[in-house]
């Protein structure tokens, strides 16, 4: 039993958000060090990722909403999440 936790313990989520609010919130993957490829260069300022829908969500700049929260836009392209460790 212990293999297939393992199994998919090491397999990330289709959607990841940074953000504790959303309902894409997974703190214990997030503690694992998660690395974002889009379009083949790491990217190190995503906010959410989504896997099948191929894109990514990052602040634009210095730009924040009305919240105090940073405005995010959304680039479309080939996302490949991966465990830092």
């Amino acid at each position: 039993m212990t293999d297939n936790t393992n199994a998919s313990a090491d397999q990330l989520p289709d959607r990841l958000s940074t953000d504790p609010r959303s309902p894409f919130y997974n703190a214990e993957v997030l503690q694992r060090d998660v690395g974002i490829r889009f379009k083949g260069a790491e990217k190190t300022n995503v906010e959410e990722y989504c896997v099948s829908e191929g894109w990514i969500r990052v602040p634009a700049g210095a730009a924040k909403d009305r919240y105090g929260n940073p405005l995010l836009i959304k680039l479309s392209g080939p996302v490949e999440p991966y465990f830092r460790d």
